[in-house]
């Protein structure tokens, strides 16, 4: 199985891990939880190739994307918000720390 293939199962994994119904593909938690696995596929790759400026751009815009989904779904359902965040193992960002 080629990495392509790989990466392409763990995304389909983490799609219907987060969906909140059958064909839930777009929900905030499915797009976090598939950001989350590309982040981590990202940073990997940067530990192999110090160099990859491009990449570590990439790696920056969603980290940032991220971080705004999830301050959205922390201001409209805490509920939902905390599940996500333990489900992927992710720390609470809280008030202090929060960007506006």
């Amino acid at each position: 199985m080629s990495s392509r293939e790989r990466t392409q199962l763990a995304l389909r994994a983490a799609r219907e891990s987060a969906a909140r119904h059958e064909s839930d593909c777009g929900s905030t938690e499915v797009q976090a939880s598939v950001l989350t696995r590309r982040i981590s596929f990202m940073t990997t790759h940067l530990q192999a190739h110090k160099k990859d400026h491009h990449s570590r751009l990439g790696l920056m815009a969603m980290l940032a994307t991220r971080r705004k989904l999830l301050q959205f779904l922390r201001r409209t359902d805490a509920d939902r918000y905390g599940a996500l965040i333990q489900r992927l193992g992710l720390k609470d960002m809280g008030v202090s720390s929060a960007r506006k």
